[in-house]
């Protein structure tokens, strides 16, 4: 919006995410339109472009700009223990299962800033599981995975992160986990060991391990059905028999063609793979 007024339409949505495949090969085609046309005009108003053609000439014709566009296309909402129940259930009910396995491989899909892995070490730590565990977190967009990488968060939002911490069962003092430094703490280098940030693009790149556990929260909800069923499917491939795959408050496997061959466990959006 400039003024108020809606610099991108739906067509010209459709148009520079031909432009941004064709030439950088990043295939945002089948995100939901809204989120697309929402995002674009907000980096309009950022970045002070008064027209479609002004944003379409420095995507097209400047390849250093592409990072910050990723960047703002993308989804980048995370916090430490997000929705408390979900990681209360996976400390009670799901890690205890895995802690069965010689070695655990987790796959964290759309991680952001890393917020999400980073939770998952600290539970992984305390069920005295995390030595035989590696996360593999991953996200398309370079400019967050350098920032999850370094383990660092806003003593802001510290207050907000041990209060989630307490509510999904967390017994420890939520100190031992990081170093204060004036307005930002940096996590313990023992849960970052353990954590494999890497690029990986849910719409074109292959599965590329086999896991216990996968995790895609509030994900899915920005691609169109289509794209849903083919990440899905990239989930499944990569999942082991008895593994399993978690998703957001407003996601679900129940209407994919792969429902049959899963089974939802407990309360929370969590599906184990039968077969």
């Amino acid at each position: 919006m400039i003024g108020g007024k809606q610099v991108v339409n739906h067509e010209q949505v459709k148009v520079l995410m031909e432009d941004v495949l064709q030439l950088y090969g990043y295939d945002f085609t089948n995100y939901t339109k809204a989120s697309l046309l929402r995002r674009l005009n907000q980096l309009c108003l950022l970045d002070n472009f008064a027209s479609f053609a002004e944003l379409r000439y420095r995507v097209v014709s400047d390849a250093s700009y592409l990072q910050r566009f990723v960047e703002k296309i993308t989804v980048n909402v995370t916090e430490m223990f997000r929705d408390p129940d979900f990681f209360s259930y996976l400390r009670a009910e799901i890690l205890p299962k895995l802690g069965t396995s010689p070695f655990i491989r987790i796959w964290i899909a759309g991680c952001a800033t890393g917020e999400e892995a980073y939770s998952l070490a600290i539970l992984l730590h305390e069920a005295k599981l995390l030595h035989k565990s590696l996360i593999y977190a991953t996200d398309i967009n370079p400019t967050v995975l350098e920032q999850a990488k370094k383990g660092v968060i806003s003593m802001a939002d510290l207050k907000l992160y041990k209060e989630n911490y307490l509510l999904s069962g967390g017994k420890a003092d939520f100190s031992a986990y990081y170093t204060a430094n004036y307005n930002w703490v940096k996590l313990n280098s023992k849960l970052r060991d353990r954590i494999l940030f890497s690029s990986h693009n849910l719409v074109s790149d292959a599965s590329f391990n086999a896991f216990q556990l996968i995790l895609c929260r509030n994900v899915l909800i920005y691609f169109d059905t289509q794209l849903q069923s083919r990440v899905l499917s990239l989930f499944d491939e990569s999942l082991d028999t008895l593994g399993y795959l978690a998703l957001g408050s407003k996601e679900t496997l129940r209407f994919s063609a792969l429902a049959p061959n899963y089974s939802q466990v407990g309360s929370e959006k969590i599906w184990r793979k039968m077969k």
